[in-house]
């Protein structure tokens, strides 16, 4: 059964694509015709991409690995973080931080730069510093916190990137690519599908068209976190009964030792027995 159905991506305007002379070649095979000037993305299309790309987002959740959802276009930012939370994953809604992935160790020492602030704030040391040195801090962490805070638990390179917009986006897109990281995109009618690897054509412009493509891949990773969770409940439950299996195979061989040794005492006391009686 599909993810999402042809009527819901009408509803929500995923067809319409762009003006037709501004349209990029390489988007083609994703086009059903073209309106008024406008180009009209086949729903068909979108349906089969969406479950594809899906699919894998479920089986990288459910290895436990992470996906980055990048969107800084205003239509986008606001769903975008919602649906990123409510999953647990990293994303990126403020302006893509130059060589954030080519260059990650260096966003790392940002991020870990903005824990020690929070630190000195509890143990006291912010408390004893000048009122310039105060805030000059806040604001190095407020700024810190606007472009970095969303990523904050991205403590190793993500496993995909999800994109809304890849021609805005370009540069995210091109640092996954010259690392080897899969792009999962929506692409419309104006952008290059070349540099994605799992093609989502769709109107990347309206926010009702993002929330519902959204919707169905961030509802794919969630099942694959549930089913990871349920694999490790089942693998401790398992490992727990392997030790209960063992501790009563071997209560089960001290108790055939005890009968054996209780039977050669009888034997031997029987024995003893029958040599008094042979001697009187």
């Amino acid at each position: 059964m599909s993810r999402v159905n042809f009527d819901q991506l009408l509803e929500a305007g995923v067809h319409f694509g762009h003006l037709k002379r501004k349209w990029n070649p390489a988007m083609a095979p994703y086009i059903f015709m073209e309106r008024n000037g406008i180009h009209i993305i086949d729903l068909y299309k979108t349906v089969a991409k969406v479950d594809e790309a899906a699919e894998a987002l479920k089986q990288i959740a459910k290895s436990g690995k992470k996906v980055l959802f990048v969107a800084t276009k205003k239509q986008a930012k606001q769903v975008v973080a919602d649906r990123a939370l409510s999953i647990g994953m990293p994303f990126v809604i403020e302006r893509w931080p130059g060589g954030m992935l080519t260059n990650f160790p260096t966003i790392r020492k940002a991020i870990k730069k903005m824990t020690t602030i929070d630190k000195m704030t509890k143990d006291g040391t912010y408390d004893n510093l000048s009122k310039r040195e105060k805030l000059q801090i806040t604001r190095q962490r407020a700024k810190l916190e606007k472009t970095l805070g969303s990523i904050a638990d991205l403590t190793r390179l993500p496993a995909a990137l999800f994109v809304v917009d890849v021609m805005k986006e370009h540069i995210a897109v091109r640092e996954a690519n010259r690392l080897g990281i899969p792009v999962f995109g929506m692409v419309d009618t104006n952008s290059d599908p070349n540099e994605v690897d799992f093609v989502i054509p769709a109107n990347d412009d309206a926010t009702k068209s993002v929330d519902v493509i959204l919707g169905a891949v961030c509802e794919a990773v969630r099942e694959g976190l549930e089913e990871r969770k349920a694999e490790k409940v089942d693998t401790e439950a398992a490992e727990g009964e392997a030790p209960k299996k063992e501790r009563k195979a071997k209560s089960g061989i001290r108790k055939e030792r005890t009968k054996k040794e209780d039977e050669d005492a009888l034997n031997a006391k029987v024995a003893d027995k029958f040599i008094k009686d042979e001697e009187e």
